[in-house]
């Protein structure tokens, strides 16, 4: 797999694709992630990638050209299954969103800054817009970083236990039971005891168990999605 991400700011993406279950995908050859400067093809000596938006609103618009000329030079090289856009009114990223984009080969992913994007992007550049929740930050960077990583994760190999990610919250629509580990008492506080009777069966019950109460309690809005 290959991920391309576009951003005026490529530093903010160094450290999260660098480190971790990420970082080691990379090294393994699982996946190669690159991060472009969209100031390489900026506006004039002083390569302008924003300007004042038309209407006179306050603050400053990602322009066409730099993101256009960026896109068209990697399309160039590679076909895309999707170029994304990290966008605040995208559909909300969720685990199936990640499955589905795990069993892709190339992704790109466009970073978002200052007030937005030229609209014509979002019209005729852009295949998929993607939020990561009902609020705003400072650009679309760490929602790059967290969608990448929510992907990469899956890819077979990346996990040193693969079957792990099997049993993640919300891969069945659930979140996770809760985890435990050694010492089996601390401070008073027990392990529950169904843990330690080595029957997988009745372990695998328990916690099937107890995924569906901790989401009847915490996320109920996940079981009203599975009626």
């Amino acid at each position: 797999m290959r991920i391309d991400i576009l951003t005026v700011v490529p530093e903010l993406l160094e450290s999260p694709l660098s480190h971790s279950i990420v970082g080691r995908a990379i090294k393994k050859g699982l996946v190669e992630i690159h991060v472009h400067n969209i100031r390489k093809y900026g506006i004039g000596s002083r390569l302008t990638v924003d300007d004042y938006s038309y209407g006179g609103d306050a603050g400053m618009v990602m322009m066409v050209e730099p993101v256009f000329r960026m896109m068209e030079e990697l399309k160039s090289q590679r076909d895309y299954d999707e170029v994304i856009f990290m966008s605040p009114d995208g559909e909300i990223l969720d685990q199936g969103i990640s499955n589905e984009l795990s069993l892709k080969e190339n992704i790109m992913i466009l970073c978002g800054h200052y007030k937005g994007i030229d609209e014509r992007i979002r019209e005729h550049l852009i295949t998929r817009e993607i939020s990561v929740g009902d609020y705003v930050v400072s650009g679309g960077e760490i929602p790059a970083a967290l969608l990448a990583d929510s992907i990469v994760r899956l890819l077979p190999g990346a996990l040193t236990d693969e079957t792990s990610a099997l049993s993640d919250s919300f891969q069945e629509g659930l979140v996770a039971p809760p985890v435990y580990t050694r010492p089996a008492e601390f401070n008073g506080w027990k392990v529950p005891d169904v843990l330690l009777c080595g029957n997988p069966r009745i372990i695998r019950a328990w916690q099937d168990e107890q995924a569906l109460k901790r989401t009847r309690e915490r996320r109920p809005g996940l079981l009203e999605d599975k009626k």
